[in-house]
């Protein structure tokens, strides 16, 4: 997602989750296509730390997209203490908020 409106229309709408290093916004977009859109304030760090937690966010998405539910707009806001974090940590709390959220796939046993 790119657009101002998508976001605001996310976190008017869309339900929410947090921990203490994100806040995941969710909100079913009525298509099979997901979106995804990351913001990371200025409250985070300098650009490049802003830069770094939005690359780790993404990658992550992208790595594990099939695991979430299609039709769904997500959109993930980095706090102060997601400036420290590495790829696995970010992985695991994105995973476990998206969980709570209900917007992961259930698991398919593998025969």
């Amino acid at each position: 997602m790119k657009k101002n409106d998508d976001f605001r229309a996310v976190y008017k709408k869309g339900r929410s989750c947090a921990n203490h290093e994100f806040v995941v916004y969710a909100l079913s977009n009525g298509t099979e296509r997901s979106r995804f859109g990351v913001s990371v304030s200025k409250k985070v760090g300098n650009s490049v730390v802003r830069h770094r937690v939005k690359r780790l966010v993404k990658e992550n998405y992208r790595l594990r997209e099939e695991m979430f539910v299609p039709g769904t707009d997500i959109v993930v806001v980095a706090r102060a203490a997601a400036a420290g974090l590495n790829f696995d940590r970010v992985g695991g709390s994105l995973l476990h908020l998206a969980k709570r959220l209900h917007i992961v796939k259930p698991m398919q046993t593998q025969e």
